[in-house]
């Protein structure tokens, strides 16, 4: 593949984006569903490639008809399928890049019932899943067992996650797995956003919110089209860290994600010479840590530079603000591309498997929002634990778009609270350790040590939730 056709991907990826945008604007279901650019340009993408508009051309004309391959080459689908596991190792080097450590205590109080929650949430979408797996999907259908990781991966992990693991489903022999844990990601974070809108609709209407008093429709129009009113502009993306002469800032960020994504990449060759040595050694060894992904680490590397930072910059070069703006670009690519490259025909024949596994996750969040949330959270358990449905179906950007339908002027501790639960959640979950262990842990020992770990971590959140945080009284 030359660099022409690289750079004619991109070029082309990028129009896509515009014309999701375009959708968002005009489109008014898009409007309603609050559905991401992203994910409405990977959407395009897909109609019109070789699954989709391709194989209504073999249907109508045959296999050498017009259009029977789409009007996206192949060359180009590869290119993009590509982009997603280089891209959430940037992704994830800045989750914790300009994020000062608060206060112990104090994340303890205001997000340890949170935590409680997230945990319950992501260890039960793996008990849910291997059970599925191990006792029907695996016997009946012959879905290999790995496959029980499918649920936490798409729904707490995301595209991005989803799409990392590209080469490790490759690795451990059930490619299949890649484009089963990118569709079931669509699934969460559509399914996040249709029913956290219709439960905010409840809980409005049964008092459970403690700061609206009217349904969701009073929402701004430029709001719902993903605008920012021209009173309101303009919003910075960020601060000027740096005078443009010397470097431009953007530069800069790029250059502290490289290098908290190369510490990761230490860390990753560390691991895995240390298990090359120990229990890795020899033919009869077994790779563990070999197979885990780098974006995991790559967010323990931006926690390297940060506190690097802290100790030795006086000047403050690093600025949150458009570390996000970079998050955001990456992440919109990342999505556009593995929606567009997604294979429906996979889908299609594992069809049963995915149904099953998408209507359990599904329920299964939904259940414990309606029935645990306001048992472990002592005060605006609604608003709070909304934006943990969203983030546990539909990634952290989906949290967050239900908190602030929910709680739209910050009246809550919300936002601050589910910041906190983050900082402690995601280095595990939604593409953390444990979702980067699960895999290789599956493929080498089976379902159930990992049923049993994530089972005991169910128990352990029901229990501090029940019994201890859900029994505070808090001011906040």
């Amino acid at each position: 593949m030359s660099a022409e056709q690289v750079g004619f991907s991109l070029l082309m990826l990028a129009v896509l984006l515009y014309v999701g945008k375009w959708v968002r604007m005009h489109w008014r279901p898009a409007q309603q569903l609050f559905l991401p650019a992203s994910i409405l340009a990977g959407a395009v993408g897909l109609l019109l490639g070789p699954d989709v508009l391709g194989a209504l051309a073999r249907l109508i004309g045959g296999e050498g008809a017009p259009l029977s391959q789409g009007v996206i080459p192949q060359t180009m689908l590869d290119t993009w399928s590509k982009l997603p596991g280089l891209l959430i190792n940037v992704v994830f080097a800045t989750l914790l890049l300009g994020v000062p450590l608060p206060n112990f205590k104090r994340v303890w109080n205001l997000a340890g019932p949170q935590l409680a929650f997230g945990v319950t949430l992501g260890a039960g979408q793996y008990v849910i899943g291997i059970l599925i797996v191990a006792l029907i999907l695996g016997p009946f259908f012959g879905v290999p067992l790995m496959a029980g990781a499918l649920i936490e991966i798409g729904f707490e992990g995301g595209h991005g996650t989803a799409a990392g693991l590209q080469e490790t489903f490759g690795e451990l022999g059930f490619a299949d797995g890649a484009d089963l844990a990118v569709g079931m990601a669509t699934v969460g974070v559509v399914s996040g956003i249709v029913f956290g809108i219709v439960l905010i609709n409840w809980g409005v209407r049964r008092g459970k919110s403690a700061v609206l008093d009217q349904s969701v429709g009073s929402i701004p129009h430029d709001q719902r089209r993903g605008l920012v009113a021209q009173e309101n502009r303009p919003v910075p993306a960020g601060n000027m860290t740096v005078r443009a002469e010397s470097i431009e800032p953007l530069t800069l960020h790029f250059a502290f994600i490289a290098m908290a994504i190369l510490v990761g990449l230490g860390i990753l060759e560390a691991m895995a010479w240390v298990e090359s040595v120990t229990w890795g050694a020899g033919d009869n060894g077994v790779e563990l840590l070999g197979a885990v992904p780098l974006f995991p680490l790559a967010m323990i590397g931006g926690l390297v530079v940060q506190q690097v930072l802290t100790r030795f910059d006086k000047n403050n070069l690093l600025d949150r603000d458009l570390m996000l703006r970079i998050q955001g670009f990456a992440l919109d690519i990342l999505i556009a591309a593995a929606i567009a490259s997604l294979s429906l025909t996979v889908i299609a024949d594992h069809f049963v498997a995915f149904l099953l596994l998408g209507v359990a996750g599904v329920a299964w969040n939904i259940g414990m929002f309606l029935w645990l949330a306001p048992r472990f959270i002592p005060k605006y358990w609604f608003e709070r634990g909304i934006g943990d449905i969203g983030q546990s179906m539909g990634v952290t950007a989906t949290g967050l778009i239900l908190m602030k339908i929910a709680d739209p002027d910050n009246r809550t501790p919300a936002y601050e609270a589910f910041g906190y639960k983050q900082m402690v959640f995601e280095p595990f979950f939604g593409g953390g350790l444990i979702t980067g262990l699960a895999l290789p842990i599956i493929y080498n020992f089976g379902p159930w040590p990992l049923f049993a770990a994530m089972l005991a971590l169910v128990v352990l959140g029901l229990g501090s939730g029940l019994f201890y945080f859900g029994r505070l009284k808090h001011d906040d």
